[in-house]
């Protein structure tokens, strides 16, 4: 860029700021002092229009971040996987030894949705034994 192109700007910057400037310089590879005052500029002004950092993340470290997160993905998915097995084994062999008519699984199914909202998926045994306990459940008699 020849001189006559460029603008002189006037910048107050702390001191702090001013000795890592002085510090970035000798570490940076650049001519002048206003090369790397430009480039950093230059390289922010850059951040703020893509507005995401992970352009400007480096290789490796997008490389590791998301090698652990498809890792997670992947562990994750195995122990729905397994999850999801053992509930069905669980559904046949209560579906094999109850027999349930179209009405009482509509109204078991509506009652198992309202108990996920109720307690936003946090739902343990003991507590549907005591709630079943305490609404007078014929069969516990």
């Amino acid at each position: 860029m020849s001189k006559d192109t460029r603008e002189r700007l006037s910048l107050r910057v702390s001191s702090v700021t001013s000795y890592r400037l002085h510090a970035a310089y000798k570490r940076s590879g650049c001519r002048s002092m206003n090369e790397l005052a430009e480039q950093a500029i230059n390289f922010y002004l850059d951040y703020l229009d893509t507005g995401s950092a992970g352009d400007f993340l480096p290789t490796a470290l997008k490389s590791y971040v998301d090698g652990r997160l498809g890792k997670m993905e992947d562990r994750l998915a195995a122990l729905f996987f397994k999850q999801a097995v053992e509930l069905d084994m669980l559904s046949g062999i209560i579906a094999d030894s109850v027999q349930l008519n179209e009405d009482n699984l509509r109204r078991r199914r509506a009652e198992s949705v309202k108990n996920v909202k109720r307690t936003n998926g946090r739902i343990s045994f003991e507590q549907r034994v005591r709630e079943s306990w305490e609404d007078g459940d014929p069969w516990q008699d």
